[in-house]
Order: structure tokens, then C-alpha cells, then sequence
């Protein structure tokens, strides 16, 4: 069966695409990377000896960014239901961190370590349809703040892709409820078309 126009339209954006381009000389895996290097330049998130949590971490390229930031005194605890490579530096848990026994996994490899940044790429699988998609996607976003809530030190910050949708304005009201301060983001790394942005949440106020 041959591929689909669109299917031939992706690929080729995706050959011509500077940031694939990119990633490929400067050894990231991902495009992925560019995005969270862009939000940390405006932002500022990382500094060397952090303690860093990665939800939805595979391929790998926020990973690296991160290990890259808090540096050999630092710590980057990634998790993901699919498997990932290792990445110097980054320890990696596979399997749902909703479920209980994957979350202890992950809390005994903190072992008592406060967390000052919970990051997430997570999105769906997109199905093209918004009223499936979206809701999807706004329920990956409300467990990664729910973790966050778990690990995250008074303080500490949780940067998370966002689709803008039905929920959005009840996600917002909540993050402003629990950090000090929260900004959205379009980095020039995200593809023009796409509706994601990220919300970047500093000043955790604690639990």
C-alpha cells in the first residue's frame, strides 16, 4: 500500500526540517530538544547540581538537555511507558508513573531528594479529531502536575505541554492557584501548525 499524501507531505517537512537538521550534527535525539533549550533561555530553569524529573522522556531529547544543565553533581530521573536508550547521567524508569507500583519505583530512586523541576513533553497519540484529542491530552497534563505536586520542593518549577482547548482555562486557574508564577510559550522549534505551547510554572507554593 503506498503512503498517504499527508504521510509524503510530513516526511518531506521533516528531511527539510532545520531543527531535525540540527539535532542530527549536535548528537540530540529529538527535535524535541530545541524546545525546552529555547524555554530555558528565556526562563531560566536549570542550574548545575538540580535534581530533575522527566515524564514521558523517550526518545531522550529533554533528557540530555537536562543532564547537559544540573551537570555530574546534578540528577535526572526519567520515566516513560515505552523504552528509552541510555543517556549518560540520567537514570530511567519504564512503565505508567500513575500506577503505584512505578511511582514508588521512581520515589525510592529519588531516595528522599527534593525535586526543583518536573518537565514533561507527554502528549497522545493524535487521532486528527479535537474532541478526542484534546481532552487526552489535558489528562496527560493534570497527572504530570499531580506528580508534580508529589516531588516538587517548595519553590521547585513544572514545564508541560499544552493544548489549547475545552479545560484550559480550569487548567490555568489551577496553576496559578499552586505556583507563583506561570508563563506560556510558542518556542520557534514547535512546527507553525501545531496547537501545543507549554506552560512554564515557577514558584511552587507547596502542597
Amino acid at each position: 500500500m503506498g503512503r498517504s499524501k499527508s504521510s509524503d507531505r510530513w516526511l518531506r517537512e521533516h528531511h527539510q526540517d532545520p531543527y531535525v537538521n540540527r539535532s542530527r550534527e549536535e548528537g540530540y535525539r529529538s527535535r524535541a530538544s530545541y524546545k525546552l533549550i529555547e524555554i530555558d533561555r528565556k526562563d531560566g530553569l536549570f542550574r548545575r547540581g538540580q535534581t530533575v524529573v522527566d515524564l514521558g522522556a523517550a526518545p531522550g531529547g529533554w533528557s540530555q538537555v537536562a543532564a547537559e544543565r544540573v551537570g555530574e553533581r546534578g540528577t535526572v530521573l526519567a520515566s516513560d511507558i515505552l523504552p528509552m536508550d541510555p543517556i549518560p547521567e540520567v537514570t530511567f524508569v519504564q512503565g505508567d508513573f500513575t500506577e503505584q507500583a512505578v511511582l514508588e519505583e521512581l520515589l525510592a530512586k529519588l531516595d528522599g531528594r527534593p525535586v526543583d523541576l518536573v518537565i514533561s513533553d507527554m502528549a497522545p497519540n493524535m487521532s486528527g479529531v479535537a474532541a478526542i484529542d484534546i481532552p487526552s491530552a489535558m489528562h496527560l497534563v493534570e497527572l504530570g502536575l499531580e506528580m508534580a505536586h508529589e516531588v516538587l520542593r517548595p519553590g521547585g518549577a513544572f514545564v508541560t505541554k499544552v493544548f489549547q482547548g475545552e479545560g484550559f482555562d480550569d487548567l490555568l486557574r489551577t496553576m496559578k492557584r499552586d505556583f507563583q508564577r506561570v508563563a506560556s510559550r510558542k518556542p520557534d522549534a514547535s512546527r507553525g501548525r501545531s496547537r501545543e505551547q507549554y506552560q512554564v510554572c515557577t514558584g511552587f507554593r507547596g502542597r
